[in-house]
């Protein structure tokens, strides 16, 4: 771990200031229909109360547009924190003001305050300069939790941060960068990446990035279908970026230099006439795709051969579903490679899942506790693989 941690400072008797990510799904009705964020903040949380020190928490939730707007209220998931921690925790119908100023004073050790939707100002997301140094009233030392919201420069995970002598890590966000880092620096080989989601846009750098990195790329999902029109493949009316054809092109002629396939497309799918669950569907081969049909999941024998490839491996990373995931008529195939993920995870690969898609299958099913690392920063896994600096992260403190 190349920054610093909660573990390198001194935390008794002072106020931690902690960026998480309690941006949680909630239903119509305004309760949370998955709670796994907050509970993978709490490892940290109960740290800082143990070692005698006071928590102040930030975070967004969903897109207010900087105004105040009670559908996007965080007062529910401090109710939630409440029930799932052994801390006194407190909450506070604002970010920045006398009255947040007044019950960050009040705190004592092992208490926790969770402030109001810091997105409720549009100066978070400005990475305003003053509404930073508001911000950093409420606390002694920064530590940043929110992995999900690191490559977004904003006041909560940038701005703030230049108030602070100590600026570290949680234990999320350490669990994170060691994770996904490792994939980058040293991993165990055979090497192997699943790809999938609808579109490649925003996941071409990323293949051209972990090209040279891996030992090969298995790709499926709605993606797949670009690279088939790459290759010369029929593709019917299967989504495809069309302008887009021509790179993929050249991935494609970039893996197939030197020793051994390095990139293997889906060998069959599941074709239907419209993407609805009433539509009839078919299983064809790749080649055989009919004129006025779509793509709309991977077939058995692509299974079978990404299996095949996959027994081997030491270290997987997979990212986005191998269909139309949200339609269960069109899940089978990304149900089959959560599968085989926990199934290779229990043979000691290294497996590491980002995206919000494949790590819903996985919940579905109840495998996430069976793959080593589930990322719960979907658009800030993807930029840390596909080389980039994540601004929040970049601002902790180097070791």
């Amino acid at each position: 771990m190349r920054k610093k941690t909660l573990r390198d400072v001194n935390l008794k008797g002072r106020k931690v200031l902690m960026r998480v990510d309690f941006n949680v799904p909630l239903s119509k009705e305004g309760s949370i229909t998955d709670d796994t964020r907050v509970r993978s903040s709490i490892p940290s949380i109960d740290y800082i109360a143990a070692q005698g020190a006071s928590c102040v928490l930030m975070s967004h939730l969903g897109r207010p547009k900087g105004k105040k707007d009670k559908a996007y209220s965080l007062r529910p998931v401090a109710d939630l924190l409440g029930d799932l921690v052994k801390h006194p925790v407190r909450f506070v119908g604002d970010c920045i003001g006398p009255d947040v100023e007044k019950s960050v004073s009040a705190l004592r050790p092992g208490e926790i305050l969770l402030l109001e939707n810091v997105r409720f100002y549009s100066e978070e997301e400005a990475n305003d300069p003053e509404f930073a140094k508001k911000l950093s009233k409420f606390g002694d030392i920064y530590s940043n939790d929110a992995f999900g919201t690191a490559h977004r420069a904003h006041a909560s995970t940038v701005g703030v941060t230049q108030y602070f002598n100590d600026r570290v890590a949680g234990f999320l966000m350490e669990k994170e960068i060691e994770a996904l880092e490792g994939l980058l620096i040293d991993p165990a080989r055979p090497f192997i990446a699943i790809m999938g989601g609808a579109r490649v846009s925003g996941k071409l750098e990323l293949i051209k990035n972990l090209l040279n990195r891996v030992d090969c790329i298995l790709i499926g999902g709605g993606m797949a279908f670009t690279f088939f029109k790459a290759v010369g493949l029929e593709v019917g009316k299967s989504l495809v970026d069309d302008a887009l054809v021509p790179l993929c092109r050249e991935v494609m002629d970039e893996a197939g230099r030197g020793e051994g396939k390095r990139i293997f497309l889906p060998v069959d799918c599941i074709v239907a006439k419209e993407i609805s669950a009433a539509s009839e569907s078919k299983l064809v081969s790749t080649g055989d795709i009919p004129e006025d049909w779509a793509g709309v999941d991977i077939g058995d024998k692509t299974v079978d051969l990404f299996r095949e490839k996959l027994a081997g491996a030491k270290t997987v990373f997979w990212n986005g579903p191998m269909g139309v995931f949200e339609m269960p008529k069109f899940a089978g195939g990304t149900k089959k490679i959560a599968k085989i993920m926990a199934e290779i995870t229990k043979k000691g690969t290294n497996t590491v899942i980002g995206g919000g898609d494949s790590v819903a299958a996985l919940n579905q099913l109840g495998l996430a506790a069976k793959i080593s690392h589930v990322s719960t920063g979907g658009g800030a896994s993807l930029e840390l693989l596909e080389g980039k600096k994540l601004p929040g992260v970049e601002a902790l403190s180097d070791k």
